[in-house]
C-alpha cells in the first residue's frame, strides 16, 4: 500500500506545487530532500489507513477463496484466528511509535521549512503580534510585534516582581534586536523604572546592549514547532510553554497525545478490517474495500473535527484524541461480535 500510494501522492503534489517551486527558484537538491521528507511525513499520517485497507484486501482474498470457512470449520476459534492479525498489528504499532516519536519529527523540520521558504513564501509561520511570555516566576516580557526575518521585536516591555509579587522594576524600549556578531541584545530608546519603597528611579538611554535569559526566536515559536520535536524534547518543550503561559499550549499537547494514540489506532482499525472482510460477500472484495474507504473517511473526519476543537477552543486535547478512538473501539467490538455469530 505504501509503495502504491506514496509515489502517487508525490506526483500529485509535484503537479500542484511545481509552478511555485520554479517561480521561487527552489534548488533541485532541496526539492529532492523535500520529497523524501514529504514521503516520511505523509506516510506516517496515512499509515493507519494503509494498514486498515491492507488488512481488508488480504482478508477479503482469504474469504473469497473460502479459506476462512475452512479454518473455522476445522475447530479453530475466532479468537485464535485473530491472533496472527494482532501479532502483525503489534509489529506495525511499534514501528509507528518509533516513526512518530523519533524519525518523523526530524523529517518534519525540513518539510515545513521548505514549505514556508518556497511553497508558502510570504506567509507567516508564527504569531507575530501581541506576544506575551513568562520567563520564570518573576519575569514577564511583552512585544507588540515581532519581525522573525530581521529578528526585531517592537514596543518591548519586561517586568520583574519580587517574592511578594510586588513589581521591582520595569524595562521598556522602542525595539529589541538580536545582534549575532556580538551575541547580545540591543535596546533602542531604553527606559528602566525601579521602585524602591515610595521612590521611583528612572534610567534612560538612547541605546543599551545587554543580555537576557531567552532567545529571540523563543518569543514566538514557529507554528509547527511541536511536530519537529522527538518524544523527550516535546515533553520538555510543553512543560516550558506551560510555565510561560503560552496561549496555544493545547495544540502542542494535542500533538503529543496523537503520537501516543497511533499504536492504539493500529489495533482498532485492524480489528474493524478483519470483522468487516472475514465474511464472504456476493459483491466480493469491492464491497469490503468500499466500506473500508468509507470508514477511513469517517475516522479522518472525526479526528480533524475534535483536533480543531482542541486547538481553537477550550476542549481537552486528551478527550480530542480519546473520543474518536473510543467510538471506533466500540464499533470494532460490535463488528467482531457480529462476525463471530
Amino acid at each position: 500500500m505504501l509503495l502504491l500510494f506514496i509515489p502517487i501522492g508525490i506526483m500529485v503534489h509535484l503537479a500542484e506545487q511545481l509552478g511555485k517551486m520554479q517561480d521561487n527558484e527552489a534548488p533541485f537538491n532541496e526539492i529532492m530532500v523535500y520529497l523524501g521528507n514529504f514521503s516520511i511525513t505523509i506516510g506516517n499520517i496515512l499509515l493507519p489507513i494503509f494498514l486498515f485497507l491492507s488488512v481488508i484486501f488480504f482478508t477479503s482474498k482469504l474469504a473469497s477463496n473460502t479459506e476462512i470457512v475452512a479454518i473455522l470449520s476445522s475447530g479453530i476459534s475466532y479468537n485464535r484466528f485473530l491472533r496472527p492479525y494482532l501479532i502483525g498489528a503489534t509489529f506495525v504499532a511499534v514501528f509507528m511509535f518509533f516513526m512518530g516519536m523519533f524519525i518523523v519529527p526530524n523529517a518534519s523540520i525540513g518539510f515545513n521549512e521548505f514549505q514556508f521558504k518556497y511553497l508558502k513564501k510570504g506567509r507567516q509561520d508564527r504569531v507575530t503580534e501581541n506576544i506575551f511570555n513568562q520567563l520564570n516566576e518573576r519575569d514577564f516580557i511583552y512585544v507588540s510585534r515581532f519581525d522573525p526575518v530581521r529578528q526585531i521585536g517592537y514596543n518591548f516591555t519586561m517586568e520583574h516582581f519580587d517574592e511578594n509579587n510586588v513589581m521591582e522594576y520595569k524595562l521598556s524600549a522602542a525595539n529589541i534586536r538580536w545582534v549575532p556578531s556580538d551575541t547580545l541584545y540591543r535596546l533602542t530608546s531604553y527606559v528602566k523604572r525601579s521602585i524602591k519603597g515610595e521612590k521611583e528611579i528612572v534610567e534612560t538611554k538612547r541605546r543599551l546592549d545587554t543580555i537576557f535569559p531567552f532567545q529571540i526566536n523563543d518569543l514566538t515559536p514557529v507554528s509547527y514547532i511541536a511536530e519537529t520535536k522527538n518524544l523527550f524534547e516535546l515533553n520538555t518543550f510543553i512543560e516550558d510553554q506551560k510555565r510561560k503561559g503560552a496561549s496555544n499550549i493545547n495544540s502542542y499537547i494535542l500533538v503529543k497525545y496523537k503520537r501516543w494514540s497511533l499504536p492504539i489506532t493500529a489495533f482498532i482499525l485492524t480489528l474493524i478490517a478483519v470483522a468487516v472482510s472475514a465474511q464472504k460477500r456476493r459483491g466480493g472484495m469491492g464491497v469490503n474495500l468500499a466500506f473500508g474507504i468509507l470508514v477511513a473517511f469517517i475516522y479522518i473526519f472525526f479526528d480533524r473535527v475534535f483536533g480543531t476543537l482542541a486547538e481553537q477552543s477550550g476542549f481537552s486535547p486528551l478527550l480530542a484524541v480519546i473520543v474518536p478512538n473510543l467510538l471506533f473501539g466500540f464499533l470494532a467490538f460490535y463488528l467482531l461480535k457480529q462476525a463471530k455469530r
